[in-house]
């Protein structure tokens, strides 16, 4: 399942509009009819004008993938909490008014009970054992004073309940704390009633109420677990599809400088010869009369004297002898 599209599909698209060139060119498109800019959450352009403007450092942070799975469970743990609020809310009202009436309430209990047992013993249910209607006989036999100790106290765990609540439907940082230390203090006490009597009422809360707290100690990474709020953090931004396109950008970057090295290194005559030259030393040496091809010659000493003309003129000829005329 795509996640981030059923978020866009609960939630709608968010689009961004970023100043910077090359990041804008990447979220824009133009179509035949108008512009279309990429949704921060799908990554699917949607034909309109953006959201929201500015620069890239102020773009919405928008969860993708698995963060819009885990916001959804957590809203189903927020919804547990508010159904635990109401409840203790009645009850805390409930008390409250017991303490005020109370002949009235233990008439009412008296009449209503035998009907109400009667009614779930045809459906199967026997009440008299019942936890929930040993409390509340137990209740009408307290004083005032304790009246009020227990409406205050479910009271004031109602209200815990919708703070913890609102923290986790709303998938605020400060709510996960919350809702984990606060759940974490009362599992002592849950393993002690266990201890005392199992029942599925009790295992199932505390089964939620362990799970909830594993969930967000691994996956939202509190406390400090597998790298604390950086990692999360960092998790976060390298999903992000503002991200991506910043990766691209810097990679079409890194690729033009690359292409216009090679092309550079392509065109130097002496490149293949002698690579270990730069462009430029190739070049100098190109431009620069080879020594091999004229070097300076120092005529060796013997050689000279053998190759250089007589200095002495060569001595006169031997007179020859007069010849006699007939």
């Amino acid at each position: 399942m795509d996640w981030s599209l059923f978020g866009c599909g609960r939630a709608g698209h968010v689009t961004f509009a970023p100043v910077e060139p090359e990041l804008r060119a990447r979220l824009h498109a133009q179509l035949a009819d108008g512009e279309a800019w990429c949704c921060l959450r799908c990554g699917a352009f949607v034909p309109g004008s953006p959201d929201e403007s500015g620069p890239a450092a102020s773009a919405p942070v928008v969860p993708r993938g698995r963060e819009v799975r885990s916001k959804l469970i957590l809203r189903l743990f927020a919804l547990e909490r508010f159904l635990r609020a109401i409840i203790f809310g009645v009850a805390a009202f409930g008390l409250w008014r017991y303490r005020y009436s109370r002949n009235a309430v233990e008439q009412a209990f008296d009449r209503e009970l035998p009907v109400i047992r009667d009614l779930l013993r045809q459906l199967g249910f026997n009440i008299d054992h019942s936890k929930f209607v040993g409390l509340l006989q137990h209740a009408l036999t307290l004083s005032n004073g304790s009246l009020t100790l227990l409406a205050a106290g479910a009271a004031g765990y109602a209200v815990l309940e919708v703070v913890e609540g609102t923290g986790l439907w709303l998938a605020r940082r400060w709510g996960e704390y919350f809702a984990m230390v606060a759940t974490s203090l009362g599992l002592p006490l849950e393993i002690y009633d266990l201890t005392r009597q199992v029942s599925v009422t009790a295992l199932v809360l505390f089964g939620i109420n362990l799970a909830l707290v594993l969930y967000l100690v691994i996956t939202k990474r509190l406390f400090g677990i597998r790298g604390g709020k950086k990692a999360y953090d960092a998790r976060l931004r390298s999903e992000s599809v503002l991200e991506a396109a910043r990766r691209a950008v810097s990679q079409a970057a890194g690729d033009a400088a690359a292409d216009a090295a090679a092309a550079l290194d392509s065109g130097s005559p002496d490149s293949a010869a002698a690579p270990g030259l730069s462009p430029d030393s190739a070049a100098a040496r190109s431009q620069t009369p080879n020594s091999a091809a004229a070097p300076s010659q120092t005529p060796d000493p013997a050689t000279a004297r053998s190759q250089a003309p007589d200095s002495e003129p060569d001595p006169a000829p031997a007179a020859r002898p007069a010849r006699r005329r007939a």
